[in-house]
């Protein structure tokens, strides 16, 4: 048997400690493929510079702006797409007073308060309450702190500007994960369950005591319910 390679996408401000457990547990079976998305300021574009390095055929894994711009990769190259795990992400397009929520973070990333806005607006949304909510929290910060004010502003540009994806959701063939968190506030439950009723075939995971990063917080289920998946779904012959 012959496994599909697995494309790993980050969050927003995430580099690959997001999923420093998935990538060692999935790595005695898979070859793995990390793909950065801090390069560019639209999602559409951050899809194609991904395709532009990724083999041929692949499964997709993307967390929060990593299911995005997974889900834009599936409008571009559903082709080429064998499968696709969804993780604490939304289809939807960011509302109006979210744009401007957004223009606002970016001034203050731009004067230098990019530490403060992290802990004040963006984490909370994350709530990291289990038992490794914190030790997540402390990970999460020294990832983005490490990406920086400009990744904060190209990265918060393409969540501005994303389009809507429900009707590319509908026509999507692959087989799909659809997890989360229960806990997630950012991307809530009811946005998975319409991910699920959308894409035909998917399947939906929730897992227990966590929030927005279910990779961190509870690894081990994450991990579990994602080879579950892959063992059921994706084994090419």
């Amino acid at each position: 048997m012959i496994q599909l390679p697995l494309v790993f996408l980050p969050g927003m401000m995430c580099d690959a400690r997001l999923y420093m457990h998935q990538i060692v547990s999935l790595s005695r079976r898979y070859t793995l493929h990390f793909a950065p998305v801090c390069g560019k300021d639209s999602v559409r574009e951050m899809a194609e510079e991904v395709l532009e390095h990724c083999p041929s055929r692949f499964v997709l894994l993307g967390l929060s702006l990593g299911g995005m711009v997974a889900m834009e990769i599936l409008a571009q190259a559903a082709d080429r797409v064998c499968g696709v795990v969804l993780l604490d992400t939304s289809p939807l397009a960011d509302s109006d007073d979210i744009r401007q929520i957004r223009e606002r973070q970016i001034e203050q990333a731009r004067a230098g308060h990019l530490h403060q806005l992290l802990l004040g607006q963006v984490m909370p949304l994350f709530h990291l309450d289990g038992e490794n909510g914190a030790k997540t929290a402390d990970t999460f910060l020294a990832m983005a702190l490490g990406m920086g004010k400009e990744v904060f502003e190209r990265q918060s540009r393409a969540l501005q500007t994303r389009p809507d994806q429900q009707e590319n959701l509908k026509k999507a063939g692959a087989p799909a994960l659809i997890l989360c968190g229960r806990n997630d506030w950012l991307c809530p439950l009811d946005v998975h369950q319409l991910m699920h009723n959308l894409m035909s075939g998917s399947h939906l995971e929730i897992i227990e005591d966590a929030g927005h990063m279910p990779t961190l917080e509870q690894p081990e289920a994450t991990t579990a319910a994602i080879e579950r998946w892959l063992e059921r779904s994706i084994t090419q012959t």
